[in-house]
């Protein structure tokens, strides 16, 4: 695996991450000392994801007329200018509109970053390669977290430094000796192709939206109900973001040594077993912090194993497509999962949360375990149907 091949992505993402992990936490920070209600937070927060549920309708389109970079620095430049008008305009319809705008770039971003890698993968190396950037999407987050202390919250400075993150992101991006793939011939998504050639991709990759989406908001509010003191969140949470930065790597690097169905399966069937641990183990600090580093090795890592099983199976040419496809499943489920799973913890208990989480990845391991009855793994580049046929060069997923 050559590194160089990745290292302007790499140190792209990172740069794009640190700035949107501090605007993540900013903006619900300056919104509430700024005399908001929790519904408009809520609702700002809720934006982000629908344009990012926007944006990747749209992805494919714009950077099969751009290209990979200067796509790239567009989506970057325009996000930088939304996160500077928090505070030069700062009134609730604005702010929605602003985060909107953010989460709809990074659809791009995202779909860029993702669809280079997996253009530059192989089959023997791709969850690696993913794996490697869902760490370096940490790290920034992490770095992120640690800038929100250089100034008060509704101070212009924390967003300049945002958007400063996000601008200093298109140096790697514009300056790369690295060839970029070519751009996709015809940009749409089409989750029926992509169905076709892995349902697996399809399928799983709604699910672990589901369950991604529910854990990270809701987790921090289970454990500060249990009376523990806001130490212990920050604690479970740092558990949990640290086993997030060291787990990928290993388990993608044997997925890349086998078939990942195999590693897909184990992985969520651990998540799950961690997850009833977490509601056996009630208050119990002693069990809690364990569970939660646990759970950590292997939550975050189910997206790019789904990734790059799918991916396995599609050509180089449809990478684009096919990363702002499965952003879009993702997303569907991250919007709808916390959602339902906090009308459950209303009706029935916070336990909910994760007898909810545990019964989605779950309904994981068995819809993977059927889908591995009924179909083998892929051992060579394959065809798949329709438009991403077309974009993959014609060639078909084994039946």
């Amino acid at each position: 695996m050559n590194i160089r091949l990745l290292a302007s992505v790499l140190i792209a993402v990172f740069l794009l991450m640190a700035g949107n992990g501090l605007l993540g936490t900013l903006l619900p920070i300056s919104a509430a000392s700024a005399g908001y209600s929790a519904e408009t937070i809520g609702l700002i927060g809720s934006s982000y994801f629908l344009g990012m549920l926007v944006g990747t309708w749209m992805a494919p389109a714009i950077v099969g007329r751009a290209g990979y970079i200067r796509a790239f620095a567009a989506y970057a430049a325009v996000a930088a200018v939304a996160t500077l008008a928090f505070p030069i305009a700062p009134w609730p319809a604005a702010w929605v509109v602003c985060r909107a705008l953010i989460g709809f770039c990074f659809a791009g971003l995202f779909s860029v970053s993702d669809g280079w890698i997996n253009a530059k993968a192989t089959n023997a190396n791709r969850g690696r390669m993913l794996a490697m950037s869902n760490v370096v999407n940490f790290s920034g987050s992490a770095l992120g977290q640690q800038l929100l202390r250089a100034d008060e919250p509704r101070s212009f400075t924390l967003f300049s430094a945002v958007a400063g993150l996000f601008m200093v992101s298109l140096l790697p991006m514009s300056f790369t000796a690295a060839e970029p793939p070519s751009a996709p011939k015809r940009g749409r998504l089409d989750i029926k192709s992509l169905y076709m050639a892995s349902p697996v991709g399809a399928v799983a990759m709604t699910l672990v939206g589901f369950v991604n989406g529910t854990f990270w908001s809701l987790a921090a509010l289970y454990i500060e109900r249990l009376g523990l003191g806001t130490a212990v969140v920050s604690n479970f949470m740092t558990a949990m973001i640290i086993g997030s930065a060291v787990g990928p790597y290993p388990i993608a690097r044997l997925s890349d040594r086998m078939d990942r169905r195999l590693v897909i399966i184990a992985t969520a069937a651990s998540a799950a077993l961690f997850e009833i641990g977490l509601i056996l183990s009630g208050a119990k600090v002693a069990l809690l912090y364990p569970l939660g580093f646990l759970l950590g090795l292997g939550l975050p890592v189910l997206y790019p194993l789904v990734a790059a099983h799918t991916n396995d199976r599609i050509g180089k040419e449809g990478t684009l497509t096919v990363a702002s496809t499965l952003l879009f499943l993702y997303c569907t489920g991250a919007i709808t999962g916390p959602l339902t799973a906090s009308i459950l913890m209303a009706r029935f208990g916070d336990i909910m949360l994760f007898v909810y989480c545990a019964t989605i990845h779950s309904a994981i391991v068995a819809y993977v375990a059927w889908r591995m009855l009924r179909r083998q793994a892929p051992t060579a580049r394959v065809e798949v149907d329709k438009t991403i046929a077309e974009e993959a060069g014609g060639r078909r997923a084994a039946p």
